[in-house]
């Protein structure tokens, strides 16, 4: 086997305005009519590998909107290696801060129906590796980043030192939800989470409003965030768009109309796109509505990165 080369030689030019830390996969997409119940066996009409992972996802559309970006993560000696990383190379991300580990680079199952919704499994293979000694390794790469990209695909302890490490702005999708130590919580300027996900955080931090029951509104969720010390919020809300809240500010943004092909990665090309708006110097909701577009723009094609909007791409705009 050919041990991949994420990157060509070390990068020698300007800090990387936007950095991610984050997963590297392997998409392994199956397209069905339906989504199978529990029990049940549905033919499939396609299959493809394709480049995903969260933190690739969200570097690839930062990048290929015009912001020099790199990506501290890691690959495995597998086969599965070359396709995670083929977006990434594509659309110029610097991957000097990306390693190879002997293991499985991460998996992600996803399974597309006709609706254009998606069903989700995530392997983390070596994307486990990602852990502070792996981040400590990039200390400056992270620290000299205008704006820094973090989920919850990778470790905690990575996640924790990237934030403690993070002299720009530190922009935090815990997504999925995982237990960090508050602390990464309240320097997130924004929090990028979605309904489900802000209410869990908001439980964690000891929000009543925050209880996963349908009980509270989008509104009050925010809010109880921002009560306990968040210092700005970004809920997304699918084909909706998104609510930003802020100290004394709470403002909805709308998505563009569009037909949706296939929503796997709109969430991660809203993400990059916000870190990219921050990144140039644009304020939140400004940011934000940009993002919108720019996520609307990817639901139109199948893929996660392969569907993300270049520099050139017309995006939608919102109609009234």
């Amino acid at each position: 086997m050919t041990t991949p080369t994420p990157s060509s030689p070390p990068h020698d030019g300007p800090p990387a305005r936007v950095v991610v830390v984050g997963s590297t996969n392997a998409d392994l997409l199956a397209r069905v009519a339906a989504h199978p119940a529990p029990g049940e066996t549905v033919l499939g009409e396609s299959m493809d590998v394709l480049p995903g992972g969260k933190g690739a996802n969200q570097a690839v559309a930062a990048a290929r909107l015009g912001s020099p970006t790199a990506l501290v993560g890691a690959v495995g000696d597998d086969a599965f290696a070359e396709p995670a990383l083929a977006g990434l190379r594509e659309a110029g991300v610097d991957l000097s801060a990306l390693a190879v580990r002997s293991g499985t680079t991460g998996i992600a199952l996803v399974t597309v129906a006709a609706d254009g919704e998606n069903s989700i499994v995530v392997i983390p293979g070596v994307n486990a590796t990602v852990d502070a000694d792996a981040v400590r390794a990039h200390h400056d790469v992270v620290a000299h980043a205008a704006v820094v990209v973090l989920q919850g695909e990778i470790p905690r302890s990575g996640i924790e030192q990237a934030a403690r490490a993070t002299r720009g702005r530190l922009v935090v999708n815990l997504a999925p939800v995982i237990d960090v130590d508050p602390d990464v919580l309240l320097a997130a300027d924004p929090l990028v989470v979605n309904e489900h996900e802000a209410a869990l955080v908001a439980r964690a931090l000891g929000a009543s409003d925050g209880a996963p029951d349908g009980a509270g509104t989008d509104e009050a969720v925010v809010t109880a965030l921002l009560a306990r010390g968040v210092r700005s919020v970004v809920m997304t809300l699918g084909p909706r768009g998104a609510l930003v809240g802020a100290r004394d500010l709470l403002v909805p943004v709308p998505s563009p109309r569009v037909d949706a092909v296939d929503t796997t990665g709109a969430g991660d090309a809203f993400v990059g796109a916000l870190a990219h708006g921050l990144a140039a110097g644009d304020d939140l909701v400004t940011a934000a509505r940009f993002a919108a577009r720019v996520g609307a723009f990817a639901v139109r094609s199948v893929g996660a990165q392969s569907s993300y909007p270049g520099r050139a791409d017309e995006l939608p705009e919102v109609t009234a």
